[in-house]
């Protein structure tokens, strides 16, 4: 890992960037953290529009999970901001744009091809960033995940024994493949359900929900569309992390 850049912000919050292997990454820590006293770590999912575009909104997440007392990382997709260009799944992308136009249901084929390889390709990469930042004086154990693209995290969740609860935000492109593995799902989850969210199935969703396998699952859902989460449910997820990794 190597850092980049190092700004206090306004409220003390410590902000790094790095690249680990080339994969650009932001971590933010509480100015009291140190080797002595270790910050619990929440990794920060996002969706595929790039560390740029989505800075404002992980900033302020990362903002008030501190004010908690925890470290918070993310890292870069594959295909997205700086990184590369994925032809396969820029092809994806532009089929699904493509059946939204014309009203047409999004296919398991389509579903598929667009998810299946990030979620391939994007597991190891945050794996790894979780070896490096465990690794940095002022953070430590328990783990969580958050948000971000859901099949990423029911992937993580289920491959990372060091992630002890999630928080999930609620989609519906998830793959046959992925949606049998949140069956083995066992951390604690809280996952948000926008209601009237436009790009979202909520029948699927709600499918998912159940098929999680946690014996500790809740599903806060309000009233809304994607954009809209109130305050108050992510209030309800920033208390569920504190029980679980303070």
């Amino acid at each position: 890992m190597r850092f980049t850049s190092l700004q206090r912000l306004d409220d003390g919050v410590v902000e790094r960037a790095f690249t680990l292997g080339g994969i650009p990454g932001i971590v933010w820590t509480p100015a009291s953290t140190s080797a002595s006293a270790p910050a619990p770590l929440i990794l920060l999912g996002h969706p595929t529009l790039g560390l740029h575009t989505m800075y404002p909104r992980l900033a302020a997440r990362a903002r008030q999970a501190t004010a908690d007392g925890f470290a918070t990382a993310t890292i870069e997709l594959p295909g997205c901001g700086d990184r590369p260009r994925w032809p396969a799944v820029e092809r994806a992308r532009a089929e699904l744009r493509r059946a939204l136009r014309a009203g047409e249901p999004v296919t398991d084929e389509i579903a598929d091809a667009l998810v299946s390889p990030l979620v391939d390709r994007s597991v190891p990469e945050w794996r790894a960033a979780l070896d490096a930042l465990l690794a940095l004086p002022g953070i430590g154990g328990p783990v969580g995940y958050s948000g971000g693209v859901i099949s990423l995290g029911i992937r993580l969740a289920l491959a990372e024994p060091r992630i002890s609860a999630a928080v999930l935000f609620a989609g519906s492109l998830v793959p046959r493949a992925v949606f049998e593995e949140a069956r083995r799902v066992t951390v604690p989850l809280h996952v948000l359900l926008q209601w009237d969210d436009e790009g979202n199935d909520r029948q699927a969703a709600l499918d998912l929900f159940d098929a999680f396998g946690s014996r500790e699952k809740m599903l806060h859902a309000t009233m809304g569309g994607h954009t809209g989460v109130p305050g108050f449910a992510a209030d309800s997820a920033a208390r569920f992390f504190v029980r679980h990794l303070r």
